[in-house]
């Protein structure tokens, strides 16, 4: 599975341009299937041969932080499992999608 796609690398702001937003918005969400990390994208710039994501990450810690998709790529869970894209993610505000996602 493609994890960014032309259309999420058109629609994404770039770095840093919602650090001052309140109630950033999220324009993707990427997880294991075989474990529980999720992470909720707000940001993204092309880096050197890689892009940048900036999100809110749900692991073993909940935090905001920058992730690379070359990273992102080359993770696999305990079972083996990439990580993929949720093909029915609705974007919105980071606090109405931690309240549909049950995270609030």
């Amino acid at each position: 599975m493609k994890l960014l796609t032309a259309d999420l690398r058109q629609r994404l702001p770039s770095l840093r341009s919602q650090e001052h937003a309140s109630n950033p918005y999220v324009y993707a969400k990427f997880f294991t299937p075989d474990a529980q990390w999720t992470w909720y994208v707000t940001e993204g710039s092309a880096e050197d041969d890689d892009f940048i994501f900036f999100g809110y990450v749900v692991g073993l810690e909940n935090e905001w932080g920058y992730l690379s998709l070359a990273e992102l790529e080359s993770v696999r869970g305990p079972l083996g499992l990439p990580i993929e894209r949720d093909l029915y993610f609705t974007a919105g505000p980071f606090e109405e999608v931690m309240r549909r996602e049950g995270r609030q």
